[in-house]
């Protein structure tokens, strides 16, 4: 399940970089120059309107945000749908939105402008009550390693605490327990690694996250709407609230959209917490594209703006013998086509209603970010594949919206647990006596669940700080289950009982073999 949400997170927008490059060259290709005239990027651009219209009416998904650059010109710029469904505020230009992990290439730029040589980067991270389980992996993992998610933590380590309501320092400060896998030599998808490199660099220059942010970029830049503080997004008058599709199975919903859920990412700010408008997000694809300059004045030094658009690590292997290779950079999906230009891209994604999208291809000055409303089901990848592929070819050369929606389906689809918990076997075994499971059990990762009987008769599993409590259905003999929630949930997962072994296993909690607690 967390493998493919980290596709979710990043590699959708890596895939569909090569928009219009399916077939591999059969020989190396020339020395890039740039290809795309002024008619062909105006072509593109024309067909925004029509195209993001037709893809909101096939995924209904409530409000959407582009912009397009190019030439260091704001060629496009334009809102459409709803902020919020059910109230008549329309989406425009300065509409706010929740970028999620498209704060990744966001922060990479901050933390470029923070730091005053690109071999900076390759400096170890240091961060009070921040470490890896091997202690010479801490002693020697750099704020590039953490940036490009090769330090070997596994993928996505630490959401699911996050999901159980810890916060910053106690999710820093248990990633230590987390198993690694070769160090530099492995890449996995991990939105608190990135955190704590970028909250490391805050720390050395004496300040915030939130401050080095505005500080570095978002003031400098002008992007008056843009932070990195949850509130900042909550006060925005003109934002577009998150929207979630029911399911339609006669019991959740109709399939209609709704804002009934709310993600609150404060603790992995760096990551996934920047909230930002297209008109803004156009002001920094300008600097992107300028190497670090923009309307004439120097923001980001071009030599540490330029580390963060080098391949770090391999993060899709070819899969085929004439496949193209996928890499991360900096905080960025680095690709290269088969004109042999370099292609800049990263999703964002949150479960609980946001899906964005960013593509550039440096060499041409030309770039998109695509901003909606809805939780992931591929719209914001298409538009951006589509546009790349209009300009490339003249029209879209494939159904974009129909294979990255297949994309998030089989994503969703393949994160559910094999078992269906909501219909226990034939012959079903009954349950114990409720003191056979009641009591408070321990794991030193995700600190204590406790199980307790109800004056109904049911028992609940109480888990997190607060804590969260999960109403229990029993399955078969000591096996039991519950309803996920959260940014990672996954419908009902397995929770198995061995009172010999005075323990219990979560099955979503077990993805790194993690999940066991041990009754007190």
């Amino acid at each position: 399940m967390r493998t493919l949400r980290a596709f979710t997170a990043a590699g959708a927008a890596a895939l569909l970089a090569s928009a219009g490059t399916a077939t591999a060259a059969p020989s190396p290709p020339p020395a890039p120059t740039a290809q795309l005239t002024d008619a062909q990027v105006d072509t593109a651009v024309r067909s925004l309107d029509t195209t993001v219209a037709e893809m909101m009416r096939r995924t209904g998904v409530p409000g959407v945000s582009v912009a397009v650059v190019h030439d260091d010109e704001v060629v496009y710029l334009k809102g459409f749908g709803l902020r919020r469904v059910g109230d008549p505020a329309a989406v425009d230009p300065d509409t706010v939105f929740q970028i999620a992990s498209l704060s990744k290439p966001v922060s990479s730029t901050v933390v470029a402008g923070a730091l005053k040589d690109p071999a900076d980067f390759d400096r170890r991270a240091q961060l009070p009550g921040f470490a890896l389980k091997d202690p010479w992996v801490t002693s020697h993992v750099t704020t590039a390693d953490l940036l490009s998610h090769r330090s070997g933590l596994p993928d996505h380590a630490g959401d699911l605490l996050e999901d159980l309501g810890y916060d910053q320092a106690y999710i820093l400060d248990h990633l230590r327990l987390a198993p690694l896998t070769p160090f530099r030599a492995s890449y996995a998808y991990t939105n608190f690694g990135f955190t704590a490199a970028a909250e490391a660099i805050a720390r050395s220059h004496g300040v915030t996250w939130q401050k080095l942010s505005a500080d570095t970029l978002f003031k400098p830049a002008g992007m008056t709407h843009t932070s990195t503080g949850f509130q900042a997004y909550v006060d925005a008058p003109n934002r577009a609230a998150t929207h979630v599709k029911a399911v339609p199975d006669g019991k959740t919903g109709d399939g209609t959209w709704s804002p009934r859920l709310v993600r609150d990412p404060d603790a992995q700010a760096p990551a996934g917490g920047v909230s930002s408008t297209a008109r803004d997000m156009s002001r920094w694809l300008r600097l992107q594209l300028s190497g670090g300059t923009l309307d004439g004045k120097r923001i980001i030094p071009a030599d540490t703006l330029a580390r963060t658009h080098l391949p770090e690590i391999v993060s899709q292997p070819p899969a085929s013998p004439t496949g193209r290779t996928g890499f991360y950079g900096l905080g960025w999906n680095v690709s290269y086509d088969d004109a042999g230009r370099l292609r800049l891209s990263h999703s964002g994604a949150f479960e609980l209603g946001a899906n964005t999208s960013v593509g550039m291809l440096p060499l041409e000055e030309l770039g998109i970010v695509v901003l909606t409303n809805g939780a992931p089901v591929g719209l914001p990848d298409a538009i951006a594949a589509d546009f790349f592929d209009t300009a490339e070819h003249g029209r879209a050369t494939t159904d974009w919206l129909a294979l990255t929606g297949a994309l998030y389906a089989r994503i969703n689809a393949e994160g559910r647990s094999p078992t269906d918990y909501a219909h226990p076997p034939t012959g079903a075994k009954p349950a114990g006596q409720d003191s056979t499971y009641t009591g408070t059990y321990d794991n030193p990762y995700y600190g204590k669940a406790t199980v307790a009987a109800t004056t109904g008769g049911e028992l609940t599993l109480s888990l997190g700080p607060e804590p969260m409590v999960f109403p229990l259905t029993h399955y078969d003999g000591d096996t039991f289950s519950y309803e996920t929630a959260g940014e990672n949930a996954v419908g009902r997962t397995g929770v198995f009982f061995s009172p010999a072994d005075r323990t219990l296993r979560i099955e979503h909690l077990d993805a790194d073999h993690m999940g066991t607690f041990t009754r007190d």
